[in-house]
């Protein structure tokens, strides 16, 4: 299995390995975790025998010969870096957004990236989908044949399910001056995500509902985000209650940011599958998301599905929304004094 490599903030695909790692050995599973050696970033388990970039140039000048050498039963591969070995090879491809959206995704050799995607999602002995959305995408743009891929659903660790220690909850808030009720988003702040629009959505409500509630945004700053941090500093600066959380850290604080919200908003422009809504149900915060892609197929029709391109329609699901999460539930989460500055 190849993991994420070590280090920085972890992604879907991050979480969805780590999952991986920790719940297979419970299913009878000898699992041993492998990363492909990129120069200068940390790995986790052991280093394959050579570099994705050096086995993926072996491949494709010797498709017929080149198999790289694995002593496994089977490799899983758990994003698209996939090249031909002597066992074989499952690869979860979580969606096709670079091909099908690629004015979504970072344009540094977007062509060269997507001609190397296909050709590496072929190679895959049997494929795994993690929505019925994303199995259509992945037979058009990969050419994946639809025979050789199984649906399995993404889902949250058990520890969500638990209500977290309020004490710890409190004080996680007061570290970050969060009032429970709070507006979020998770997520890393790049152009799909659909940021832009929250915080627009958000600066439209009327101004009692902005001095109740605060808009927190978590998550990394990702490629094209500079008109975002810019908008945001403004609001900031406005004396708008706007409030970007980039280096949140452990996985706990993230499980007590989301006990403390009153609304979920995450109308993203594409998502192959969308943990952060089964986060948000998993804390039973109420959702707003979007009407496309996977999204209604994650919700399953319990959350306030909008248009992601009408940002008025984003702001009045997050007022129908706090009608039914006054913040003076949510403010039965105890506090703690502020830290002093």
């Amino acid at each position: 299995m190849e993991p994420r490599p070590a280090g920085g903030p972890v992604d879907g695909i991050g979480v969805y390995t780590r999952a991986l790692l920790a719940h297979l050995p419970a299913a009878g599973c000898a699992v041993q975790p492998y990363s492909w050696p990129d120069a200068g970033t940390a790995t986790i388990g052991q280093p394959l025998p050579q570099s994705f970039a050096r086995a993926t140039l072996v491949d494709l000048a010797t498709p017929r010969a080149h198999r790289v050498h694995m002593p496994a039963d089977l490799f899983h591969a758990t994003d698209y870096r996939i090249v031909r070995m002597d066992c074989p090879v499952v690869a979860t491809l979580h969606d096709a957004l670079p091909i099908k959206y690629p004015e979504l995704c970072n344009p540094r050799m977007r062509r060269l990236k997507n001609w190397l995607q296909r050709k590496a999602a072929r190679k895959a002995d049997h494929v795994i989908a993690v929505s019925h959305y994303a199995v259509a995408e992945l037979v058009e743009c990969f050419g994946v044949d639809p025979a050789r891929i199984s649906v399995v659903h993404n889902g949250v660790d058990d520890s969500w399910l638990d209500t977290p220690d309020r004490a710890a909850v409190a004080a996680t808030l007061a570290r970050h001056r969060l009032q429970p009720g709070y507006f979020l988003f998770v997520g890393t702040l790049q152009p799909r995500k659909n940021v832009e629009r929250v915080l627009g959505a958000y600066l439209a409500l009327p101004a009692a509902v902005r001095a109740e509630r605060a808009l927190v945004i978590v998550g990394a700053a990702g490629w094209r985000c500079e008109t975002l941090l810019r908008r945001i500093a403004a609001a900031q600066a406005d004396g708008a209650r706007v409030i970007w959380l980039d280096k949140l850290g452990e996985a706990a604080a993230l499980r007590h940011v989301y006990a403390g919200a009153g609304v979920f908003v995450f109308p993203s422009l594409y998502e192959g599958f969308g943990i952060p809504v089964l986060e948000a149900f998993a804390s039973n915060v109420p959702v707003v998301t979007s009407s496309t892609t996977s999204l209604p197929e994650v919700s399953a029709g319990a959350a306030l599905e909008v248009d992601p391109l009408d940002e008025g329609a984003i702001g009045a699901a997050m007022l129908a929304r706090c009608a039914t999460t006054p913040c003076a539930s949510a403010a039965s989460v105890p506090t703690a004094p502020a830290p002093a500055r």
